[in-house]
């Protein structure tokens, strides 16, 4: 986020592995204006389900910009039943495109249970190497921890929640506060 918009806002973290036939999505509920934090139990993992398939996604960054974001997703989808990938890549078209939607402030990580994506403002549509993604402040230690842990014996759950853990004792703009939702593939 660039300093310049907005005053002192800090992401959250996100993250997102996919093992054992199943992808878990958590993310932490803290949200930080400058050292200040202002709410620790907010949801930045949500359950969508245009069409009667569920989606799952996570995002970072403003939350008024994400549920935009989140909103254009369901009626890709609604327009593509099924068809993740295309309904990604034509939001990621969109946001980078659209005089409004180039604004926005938030990355999301979006699955169906079967393919798992990263989706940016600069027009990135990636699917992550290693089964594991994540964005926002923590993202990179908890990507780190849960990449350590996947050659474990542990369950995605529970790969996912050591790797938040972990996060949230080194990132100070990630809390323990988790909401996880787990999709089968």
């Amino acid at each position: 986020m660039s300093d310049d918009k907005f005053p002192g806002w800090h992401g959250t973290t996100i993250l997102a592995v996919r093992k054992g036939g199943e992808i878990v999505v958590a993310g932490d509920g803290q949200v930080s204006l400058g050292q200040t934090v202002i709410k620790g139990t907010a949801r930045k993992v949500r359950r969508l389900s245009p069409g009667g398939r569920d989606v799952v996604c996570g995002f970072a960054g403003s939350t008024a910009d994400a549920f935009t974001l989140l909103e254009r997703l369901e009626k890709k989808l609604e327009s593509a039943p099924g068809q993740l990938a295309r309904a990604c890549v034509d939001l990621a078209k969109d946001w980078r495109m659209d005089k409004y939607l180039r604004n926005l402030e938030a990355m999301l990580i979006v699955t169906d249970g079967r393919d798992l994506f990263v989706i940016t403002g600069a027009g990135d549509v990636l699917e992550p190497e290693h089964d594991v993604a994540a964005i926002g402040s923590g993202g990179n230690f908890a990507l780190a921890a849960a990449r350590g842990l996947m050659e474990t014996d542990l369950p995605a759950e529970q790969v996912a929640r050591k790797a938040m853990s972990i996060a949230a004792d080194i990132c100070v703009y990630t809390n323990g506060n988790l909401t996880v939702e787990t999709i089968k593939g």
